[in-house]
């Protein structure tokens, strides 16, 4: 069973129908963007008890679970300028929201000894950039974290990896005036943005492989 946090756009909404189109079962979240997908369930994954009755909810039919976590937004603005709250609800729902996803699956993993949890990080938590300050440290975050889970739960074969995605053709690239984003091409070693399907086999790479833990994949065209 995959379970995809934030699937009703971008590169949640993607991998949610690629995995569907080949006849896995999945299960899928949205939270503030509308859906006509009546088979998503809506879900606040800032609030942890929401997520933890959604999962309960389910628990009949989790089985061999890979929780992808895709939900995530950005604030842009300097620093000295920035409007606390709207900093603090990236933290909230890029790397609590995160967690709170996985803090309600793990029970379930260990009892079964199985469980693959990917996150998406940025190719910003290393490559610093001006005015996101709150994504970077979201995304950033997301290393520890993981290398910390990987050691409590490695035993009972879970594996907790992050995905560091350099520019894609999917997922907050539309916020990208034109112009701009003509010159971030120029930047990319690779002369081109990350296509879906690459974001695609290097989830199902982690899915399929036990012995990486608590890495995280650079997946960036060379943008380093």
């Amino acid at each position: 069973m995959i379970i995809i946090i934030g699937a009703s756009k971008g590169i949640g909404k993607f991998l949610y129908e690629k995995y569907k189109s080949l006849d896995v079962k999945v299960l899928g979240t949205y939270n503030s963007t509308s859906t006509s997908a009546d088979e998503l369930s809506k879900v606040d994954v800032t609030d942890y008890k929401e997520v933890s009755n959604w999962i309960e909810s389910n628990t009949d039919s989790l089985e061999n679970i890979t929780l992808i976590n895709c939900a995530g937004i950005t604030y842009n603005a300097f620093a000295h300028k920035s409007d606390p709250d709207a900093w603090k609800q990236v933290i909230d729902v890029n790397l609590v929201g995160s967690f709170n996803c996985i803090r309600a699956v793990l029970p379930i993993m260990r009892s079964q000894k199985f469980g693959r949890i990917i996150n998406f990080s940025s190719v910003v938590a290393s490559k610093g950039t001006p005015g996101i300050s709150a994504y970077a440290a979201s995304k950033s975050a997301l290393w520890g974290m993981s290398k910390s889970l990987a050691q409590e739960n490695a035993g009972l074969n879970i594996t907790i990896n992050n995905i560091n995605l350099g520019y894609s053709e999917l997922g907050m690239i539309n916020q990208v005036p034109q112009e701009f984003l003509e010159n971030l091409v120029k930047q990319i070693p690779a002369k081109k943005l990350c296509e879906p399907i690459d974001i695609f086999k290097t989830v199902d790479y982690l899915i399929n492989c036990e012995y990486i833990n608590g890495s995280s994949i650079d997946l960036n065209g060379a943008l380093i």
